[in-house]
């Protein structure tokens, strides 16, 4: 097979053409974002047949020069839009307002608090007119839940925080109900009493099989349950139903062998506007769908004809008749429909990328690896179209989190190191979560040690079975990846060639000291279980000892670092403090910092940029085909 052509870096990391289609709830028209002025916007358009060509009616509703919007809701007026954005990346999330009869009006900020965060959004199925939304106005800390008139902002306090919940949910009406940790770290779920103020637990959970909280956890339609994500009693997450009068559990649904999607995502597809359940997310090499409602069962019956993809983000209109839908894939990322069940049409509405050639692109292989311990560890691993895969530069992928995972799928960045003729592997090392708790929590106390052995077997398994030249091998990883990278390149450097971190962790101490205030009280089950307490003078030893910059006299590999300024939750002084020691060794470090960016790039020019440094960074270290 011969080479395919070079895919440009802007080819692969320009905005999206269209994307995120959501239909509105009378199923008459549908919203997603594309380019204006160079940033993702909110546009909407006619959902008729007629509408989809060149004469579209479609129109962009929202003006943001300086970032793109990639966070918006329909409302049950379909007057208003809502979105959601911060400034600069500093995840202070607001709530706007979008009037779509009066194009001319304004986007309105409804939570117009300087320093205030949004961390939820619902829209009670009872309560017509009003979102349901969590902010810290009070202490940065604190998140007390308010009730929001959409039309006119006005803002009423639904429940004061009284120091120990570290996030709210309701129910159809409103009513408030608690998730908060007990001083062992345990998860309590509890409903307020609105008349006293007092949190009534309902039920206490584990915490430690819990690294990232419950997820999901939904209240019921009805009011009188919470739909939630339990391991209560096996290795594998199932979906439960919680009987808020008794705190018993009754499984709803299951797989034998894979868990629920693990969060951030939620693993359920609901009614957007009653709630009810309709179908239920499971994921291992690739994901399966469960439906546990007969409508949905016919209908899903039909999008799997669509694509060979993995079902992606759905919505419907009120009736259950119109669908949106895109696909997870790895070659044809997110290509969207829309699926008429009255009448069986379905309709390809768009491909976000579509200059981009599915032959040209690599497909992206599940594999499986043996760690020295015996543990396995699910991975996928992308080789280059065209090319011999014997003897390659590899780059090893590092997931952020650490506790999330890799999923099949599209990704820019190794569909770019493939095209340049490298091999990519991602690895579920322990301490992924998705793959059974014991998996999750075989990384307690592992941070530099059996996490990063688990990278160091997947690099010898690669070389081992003739795919990767061991002395062509690069380390590339974002938050936790990026700290993996370090870790690289500082415990183990004759391992790596090369090694980018992008806003990562150098100092642990440092960095769980630095997290904002209202994130830190949920770190119980996570950091501090995982890996110490910086107020604990043995345990802060310990962290330095597993501190890449700690060890940073080792570093002798070509090192890039990039880093947001706004950046949150890795502050910049984590990849200051690290290139600056090695500027002051006369060692060369490539640092590219962006000052409108947070934990991570969002605006294209950035992400461009990154890249192409990236690309040449990696291309000048390991070999492979020049841009």
């Amino acid at each position: 097979m011969a080479l395919p052509d070079i895919i440009t870096v802007e080819e692969l990391f320009s905005p999206p053409e269209r994307a995120g289609a959501r239909i509105s709830p009378d199923g008459t028209r549908i919203a997603y974002v594309a380019p204006w002025k160079d940033r993702l916007n909110v546009w909407v358009r006619s959902a008729d047949p007629e509408a989809s060509g060149p004469a579209s009616d479609a129109r962009c509703v929202t003006a943001d020069e300086s970032r793109s919007v990639i966070s918006f809701h329909w409302t049950d007026d379909p007057r208003w839009l809502l979105y959601v954005q911060d400034a600069g990346g500093d995840e202070n999330w607001h709530l706007y307002r979008i009037d779509l009869d009066d194009p001319d009006a304004p986007a309105v900020d409804l939570t117009p608090i300087p320093g205030v965060r949004m961390w939820g959004l619902e829209q009670p199925a009872r309560r017509p007119g009003k979102a349901v939304v969590q902010l810290n106005t009070r202490e940065p800390g604190v998140i007390d839940l308010h009730e929001l008139d959409i039309a006119t902002g006005e803002l009423t306090m639904l429940a004061r925080n009284p120091g120990t919940v570290n996030t709210w949910l309701t129910g159809p009406d409103a009513e408030p109900f608690a998730y908060g940790l007990t001083d062992s770290g345990d998860i309590e779920l509890s409903r307020l009493d609105t008349e006293t103020g007092t949190l009534e637990t309902v039920v206490t959970y584990d915490g430690s099989d819990h690294p990232l909280g419950i997820s999901p956890m939904q209240v019921t339609p009805d009011g009188t349950g919470i739909w939630l994500g339990s391991n209560r009693g096996t290795d594998r997450t199932r979906l439960v139903r919680l009987d808020l009068a008794t705190g018993e559990e009754v499984e709803v649904d299951s797989h034998p062998t894979f868990d629920l999607v693990p969060g951030p995502a939620t693993p359920l597809i609901e009614h957007p506007r009653t709630g009810e359940l309709l179908g239920v997310r499971y994921v291992g090499e690739r994901q399966v769908v469960h439906a546990v409602d007969p409508h949905f069962a016919d209908v899903l019956e039909k999008l799997r004809t669509l694509s060979d993809g993995d079902l992606g983000p759905v919505s419907c209109d009120d009736a259950g008749q119109r669908w949106v839908v895109s696909f997870v894939h790895d070659r044809e990322p997110f290509a969207t429909w829309l699926y008429d069940h009255a009448t069986g049409d379905a309709r390809l509405l768009f491909l976000p990328f579509p200059h981009l050639d599915p032959g040209a692109l690599a497909p992206m292989e599940p594999v499986t690896i043996t760690a020295r311990d015996g543990l396995s560890l699910p991975a996928y691993l992308t080789l280059p179209v065209g090319i011999e895969p014997t003897g390659l530069p590899l780059v090893l992928n590092v997931h952020g989190g650490p506790w999330m995972r890799e999923s099949w799928g599209f990704d820019p960045f190794t569909q770019l190191m493939a095209n340049r003729g490298h091999a990519v592997l991602t690895v579920n090392f322990r301490g992924s979560t998705g793959y059974g708790k014991a998996h999750t929590k075989a990384a307690i106390g592992e941070f530099a040690g059996a996490m990063h052995d688990d990278l160091i077997d997947a690099v010898d398994w690669a070389v081992e079975q003739g795919y990767a030249d061991r002395d062509r091998v690069g380390i590339y990883g974002g938050s936790y990846g990026g700290y993996a990278a370090l870790v690289g390149v500082t415990f183990t450097p004759d391992v790596f060639a090369a090694a980018i971190d992008y806003c990562g962790i150098s100092d642990l101490a440092n960095f769980m000291r630095t997290m904002p205030p209202a994130v830190r009280a949920m770190m119980a089950n996570n950091w501090y279980r995982y890996v110490g307490d910086p107020a604990d003078p043995a345990q802060e030893a310990d962290m330095a000892a597993r501190s890449p910059i700690s060890r940073v006299e080792q570093i002798r590999t070509p090192l890039m670092v990039a880093q947001g300024a706004n950046d949150v939750r890795v502050v910049q002084a984590e990849s200051d403090n690290i290139v600056a020691a090695l500027r002051s060794r006369g060692v060369e470090v490539e640092y590219l910092v962006k000052d409108d960016e947070g934990h991570g790039f969002l605006n294209p020019e950035n992400q461009i940029d990154l890249y192409r440094v990236a690309e040449r960074f990696l291309v000048r270290h390991l070999g492979g085909r020049g841009a």
